[in-house]
């Protein structure tokens, strides 16, 4: 009985022993479950990583081949602009060359025509000696107090002791007479364009016409209402408004026949052709033609501006160019440069020092 104790406790111990062993592999069991699902859970993070790493990849090759292909644009872009660049340059060069060698030759030209507008204003040497002549020959004859020739005699007492003016000579047509003396300046325009066939004649009457008029200066000013018609769609220089074109160049006419009656009239006389008035409501519509000239293109005139001439001619006409700035002036004499009475204008407008 003794000897079967110990055997009894090693079966007990035996039995607890495996029980323990079964706990442990129990636990075995759980931490290889455990393994195997990390195992699993890591192959997922890697391929995870490996796709967006691809990804990536993909996106850098692609953004770099953009890269690639606006380098290559934008080197394509700036060897283009650098071409346009120097061919507006070039355009530039060419049209300064032109337009300086289009002012020398208006430079010159005006300059050539203002001396010979000198030559003819100046007096002749040879009248002069044919005078002293003259009286040479009757002080020698003893006839110095004789009553002289019938042609002589009959001379006006003029400074230059000339014949009487043509244009005492010169008779209006009746119709041109009365417009000017009923102060009509609109029909006096109609009717200045409807005898354009013979406007040479029609240049010759009208300063006597003007004479008519109880307000000659008044009577252009109000022509020149027209020149710019409100609401004008054509732009300025543009030759096809026929109609327009006429009325410009009527009002021009009428300027130019206006000022040998406006030469010579101060604020003293009796009456004078250009008031103060008169000068005030001038320089009014220089001020308003004046901005318009801008959109004048010299070049494209070809020296040849109505526009500019009629600007220059009303200055010229009231004498009010020392209220403008006389480099602009010139400037604008080169719109008028081909125009044979730009010399006179030059003259007029005292512009003849700033010439060569």
């Amino acid at each position: 009985m003794a000897d079967s104790e110990p055997v009894l406790s090693r079966i007990e111990s035996t039995s607890s022993m495996i029980e323990q062993l079964r706990k442990a592999f129990g636990d075995l069991e759980t931490h290889r479950g455990a393994s195997l699902n990390c195992k699993l859970q890591w192959e997922e993070l890697q391929e995870h990583f490996y796709s967006i790493e691809s990804s990536l990849k993909k996106r850098f090759d692609e953004l770099e081949k953009k890269e690639m292909e606006f380098e290559a644009k934008a080197t394509e872009t700036r060897e283009s602009l650098k071409q346009r660049e120097a061919a507006v340059a070039a355009k530039e060069e060419a049209s300064l060359d032109r337009l300086q060698v289009l002012k020398d030759s208006a430079v010159a030209e005006i300059g050539e025509a203002c001396s010979k507008y000198k030559k003819a204003s100046s007096p002749k040497p040879a009248d002069t000696s044919a005078n002293s002549e003259c009286k040479v020959n009757s002080y020698s004859n003893g006839e110095l107090n004789a009553p002289l020739s019938g042609t002589e005699e009959n001379l006006p007492d003029s400074p230059s002791g000339s014949a009487p003016a043509e244009t005492a000579e010169v008779k209006p047509r009746p119709q041109l007479k009365q417009l000017c003396e009923e102060m009509d300046a609109i029909g006096l325009l109609n009717f200045i364009s409807e005898n354009r066939k013979v406007l040479a004649a029609i240049r010759e009457e009208v300063p006597v016409a003007l004479k008519s008029a109880t307000n000659p200066a008044q009577l252009v000013l109000d022509s020149l209402e027209g020149f710019y018609p409100p609401g004008q769609t054509t732009p300025p220089g543009d030759k096809r408004d026929g109609a327009l074109l006429g009325l410009r160049r009527s009002c021009v006419l009428l300027l130019e026949s206006l000022a040998p009656l406006s030469i010579g009239t101060t604020p003293d006389a009796d009456h004078p052709v250009i008031t103060p008035g008169i000068k005030q409501q001038a320089k009014a519509i220089a001020d308003e033609w004046k901005p318009k000239l801008a959109d004048v293109d010299a070049d494209a005139a070809n020296g040849n501006s109505l526009e500019v001439q009629a600007f220059l001619q009303l200055l010229a006409t009231f004498n009010i160019s020392s209220d403008f700035d006389e480099d602009e002036l010139c400037k604008l004499v080169l719109a008028v440069s081909r125009r044979k009475q730009t010399p006179e204008l030059c003259h007029a407008l005292g512009l003849v020092h700033k010439m060569p």
